[in-house]
């Protein structure tokens, strides 16, 4: 039998942590294997129970979710667990912060129950959790951010006109199905041009390309829009 997804539910409300255990622990190859109340103690957690999913609230006392994914994101001994972000704040600083720092997505906490299992789901199979809708507003989010100030690097330097490319359609929020059409490529083609970004630019999964696509100048509010 394959073993559940191990999960670890982080979040300074204790009647919240209680109802996410309950939630996970009756849904069918799903376990949590512990609570968190602060962002140390997540990451601490993380360290010595090894979860495969993190369930990360960000607002929390001490050490934030932010820094706490910060932390187990690049942290050798860690850096396997995926991190998906629980707030109840639609897209704001704090969510474009977390995803940097390493978060495979984001869910608001009003999330339907069986989006929240599918969500964990999801983030364990090494996907990233951001709808094309979701990543079009995370984009504008983040041209509204007072920072903002995307300046080209050399990060994209060795990636080929079609790489360029198909990370644009990514940071625009499609899906393989959709650049596949798009391009007039193979799903399997796009998909080994979307492993070797994820090996070039050094990243996590599809929620750091998009990152990595505003932050290094190739997309703009104007180049979305």
């Amino acid at each position: 039998m394959t073993e559940p997804i191990r999960v670890l539910v982080a979040d300074d409300q204790s009647l919240l942590r209680g109802s996410f255990r309950v939630l996970i622990d009756t849904a069918p190859g799903l376990t949590t294997v512990g609570e968190a109340g602060t962002g140390t103690e997540a990451v601490e957690s993380t360290r010595r129970l090894r979860p495969d999913v993190v369930l990360m609230d960000i607002r929390m006392p001490g050490m934030d979710g932010i820094e706490a994914t910060r932390h187990i994101a690049r942290s050798p001994e860690t850096a396997q667990t995926r991190i998906l972000i629980l707030t109840t704040f639609d897209l704001d600083e704090y969510v474009y912060g977390a995803l940097r720092a390493g978060a495979a997505g984001f869910l608001l906490k009003d999330t339907s129950p069986e989006s929240l299992l599918a969500g964990i789901r999801t983030v364990a199979a090494g996907e990233s959790l951001l709808a094309p809708s979701v990543t079009r507003r995370l984009i504008a989010a983040f041209a509204r951010l007072p920072h903002a100030c995307p300046a080209p690097g050399s990060s994209l330097e060795n990636l080929t006109d079609r790489e360029r490319e198909v990370l644009l359609l990514v940071a625009r929020g499609l899906s393989n199905t959709d650049i596949a059409e798009y391009l007039h490529l193979s799903h399997g083609t796009v998909k080994t041009h979307i492993g070797r970004l994820l090996s070039k630019l050094e990243a996590r999964d599809r929620a750091q390309l998009v990152i990595s696509a505003y932050e290094s100048g190739l997309v703009t509010a104007t180049t979305d829009s």
